[in-house]
C-alpha cells in the first residue's frame, strides 16, 4: 500500500520508500525525501518564483535519467504552475511555492534545475551564474583557482559573487544581477571567461569544444541563456553517492588543495546549515545586487 502522508495540510501518496537510489551508499528514496524536508528552509527560497526543470532518475543514477520540462502528468491542483516562453513556444511548468509541493516533487526523484529569472519578468535576469568545469586530469582545486580570479573580477564591477559546488566535479559561481536582459548578462558572463582565458590560457578555456578541455577549467558562460538551466543550490544529483550542489565559504575555496573538502553528501548538509546558515542567502536580496555593465 502506498504510505498516504499530510504536508501543510496536501495529503501526498509517497511510493517505494524503501527503494534503494544510491547503491553506494544504500540511499532510499526515503532518505531523498528526508533530505529535502530538512533543508527545505534553505532550498525554497532558492526555488520559489522560479520555473524548474526536473531531472529524474525514478530507478536511480543507474536506471533511465530524463528531464522532465513541461508539468507532469497526475500533478495536483495545488502545485502552482506558471506558462513561460520557450524557444519551441509557451509551456506551463511547475513552480515549487511550498514544503508540500517540494515534497511531491521529491516523490518523482529530481534534480532541481533553475533559470536565471522569475515567472513575473522571463525576460529579465536576476541572477548570474559561471559553471566551472574541469576537464580531467583538472580537478575542482583548478576550478577553485579561476573562482577567485572570477570573484576578483566581478567585485570590480560592483558584482558580488558566491560559491556552491555543482554536486558533480567543478564548482558554480552565483551573483545576483538587476535590470538586464538574459542576453546581455550572457553577453557579459562571456566576455569575462574570454578574460579569464587570456588572464589564464594555459588553465582556463572559454569555448564549448571538447577537444580544447583536457587539462583546463571551462568557464560555462551560456547558462544565463534564458532557456537553460542551473542545479539549484543544496539539490541532490544524479550521481553513484547523494552528492549535493552546496554552497561554500570564500575561505573553503582559497584553502582548496584536493578535490575531497569541496564533495558534500546529503548527511553533510544539515551540519553545515546549522554552523553557516544558507551561505547563498545574499543572493536572495536584491538590495545587494550588481548592475551588468
Amino acid at each position: 500500500m502506498t504510505p498516504i502522508t499530510e504536508v501543510e495540510g496536501r495529503r501526498l501518496a509517497l511510493s517505494n520508500l524503501q527503494k534503494v537510489l544510491y547503491p553506494a551508499t544504500g540511499f532510499t528514496k526515503g532518505e531523498v525525501l528526508h533530505y529535502y524536508a530538512t533543508v527545505a528552509d534553505a532550498l525554497l527560497p532558492h526555488l520559489r518564483d522560479r520555473a524548474l526543470s526536473f531531472l529524474r532518475y525514478p530507478d536511480g543514477p543507474d536506471g533511465q535519467v530524463f528531464f522532465a520540462k513541461n508539468v507532469p502528468p497526475g500533478t495536483p491542483e495545488w502545485v502552482t504552475t506558471a506558462r513561460v516562453p520557450r524557444s519551441d513556444g509557451p509551456a506551463r511548468m511547475v513552480v515549487v511555492q511550498d514544503l508540500a509541493s517540494l515534497v511531491w516533487a521529491a516523490n518523482l526523484v529530481t534534480e532541481f534545475h533553475t533559470p536565471q529569472w522569475v515567472v513575473q519578468e522571463p525576460e529579465i535576469a536576476d541572477r548570474l551564474v559561471l559553471d566551472l568545469d574541469p576537464g580531467a586530469p583538472a580537478t575542482v582545486v583548478e576550478c577553485c583557482e579561476v573562482a577567485v580570479w572570477l570573484r576578483e573580477r566581478l567585485a570590480a564591477d560592483g558584482i558580488e559573487a558566491y560559491p556552491k559546488t555543482s554536486g558533480s566535479k567543478g564548482l558554480h559561481l552565483l551573483a545576483a544581477v538587476r535590470g538586464a536582459s538574459s542576453e546581455r548578462v550572457t553577453e557579459y558572463a562571456k566576455r569575462l571567461a574570454v578574460e579569464a582565458e587570456e588572464a589564464m590560457p594555459g588553465l582556463v578555456v572559454h569555448r564549448m569544444t571538447r577537444s580544447l578541455r583536457p587539462g583546463k577549467v571551462f568557464v560555462d558562460w551560456s547558462q544565463n541563456a534564458a532557456r537553460k538551466t542551473t542545479a539549484a543550490p543544496y539539490t541532490l544529483r544524479a550521481r553513484a553517492e547523494p552528492a549535493v550542489s552546496a554552497p561554500v565559504t570564500w575561505d573553503e575555496v582559497a584553502r582548496c588543495r584536493s578535490a575531497d573538502p569541496l564533495a558534500f553528501l546529503a548527511a553533510d548538509i544539515a551540519p553545515r546549515l546549522q554552523d553557516h546558515g544558507d551561505l547563498l542567502a545574499p543572493v536572495l536580496d536584491a538590495d545587494r545586487a550588481g548592475s551588468v555593465p
